[in-house]
């Protein structure tokens, strides 16, 4: 895990070692660390800076957890875990992990496979380009090509914010999206045809963008509104519905 490997390399740990406790410790494959900012001491020992990790993230889960639904249920918590990761992976941007969610939400919905190639980017192959041949013959259940629903389990690491957008996802029918290769941006689509005049526009045109630019329309304002608003001071959509959603 590459993860792991950073932390032997920064404080000189076992990185074998660190992986065996992981392995050992872990709730699932990955999400079990939130992705944030921590301050670690130097002179941890292997066992305790996991542990160290894995609390700290569990109190998170927790705390994020009760401020929407009143209750920490960590079965079902983590299914949001896996449906953050998806958004955390295909995201372009903060702002724009809503409107990613509400494509994820509406595909599970209508029992569409999601068909992203973020899920496939899950372990050793977290920085691996997607292949047609992954895509053909990879048989777990990260490939949401061939298995409908979301992986059994996070492929990588969450922001909250990319929790925040799984729970709270703006209100759209969009169904597809394509990176553009002019702005770094995702174009989104309700239907099939408006996502293949997206794919064809990008045909020829190299990845000038150094910077991504947000231009928002109004489910970009939606979305926006989502990420700088407090959780405390938006309603989550009904827990039996978001439930159903990522089962």
């Amino acid at each position: 895990m590459l993860f792991l490997k950073k932390i032997a390399e920064e404080f000189n740990l076992d990185e074998n070692k660190l992986q065996k406790i992981y392995d050992e410790h872990a709730y699932k494959l990955d999400g079990n660390i939130l992705a944030d900012s921590y301050s670690l001491p130097v002179g941890m020992s292997e066992e305790y800076i996991l542990f160290y990790l894995f609390s700290q993230t569990n109190k998170k889960y927790e705390e994020f957890s009760k401020k929407i639904f009143g209750k920490y249920d960590k079965e079902k918590w983590f299914r949001y875990i896996s449906l953050a990761s998806v958004i955390q992976k295909e995201a372009a941007t903060t702002n724009e992990m809503p409107i990613i969610a509400s494509v994820v939400h509406n595909r599970l919905k209508k029992n569409m496979a999601l068909q992203m190639d973020g899920t496939l980017n899950y372990g050793k192959y977290s920085n691996s380009v997607v292949t047609a041949d992954r895509i053909r013959n990879d048989e777990t259940s990260y490939n949401t090509y061939k298995n409908k629903g979301l992986p059994k389990d996070p492929v990588c690491a969450v922001s909250l914010d990319a929790i925040k957008a799984a729970i709270f996802p703006v209100k759209s029918n969009y169904l597809y999206f394509v990176r553009d290769n002019k702005t770094g941006l995702h174009k989104f689509s309700n239907d099939y045809e408006t996502h293949q005049a997206n794919i064809n526009a990008n045909i020829g045109v190299a990845k000038t963008y150094t910077k991504v630019n947000d231009k928002p329309n109004d489910i970009d304002n939606e979305a926006i509104d989502i990420m700088k608003n407090d959780i405390s001071n938006q309603k989550a959509p009904s827990i039996k519905d978001l439930f159903n959603s990522v089962n």
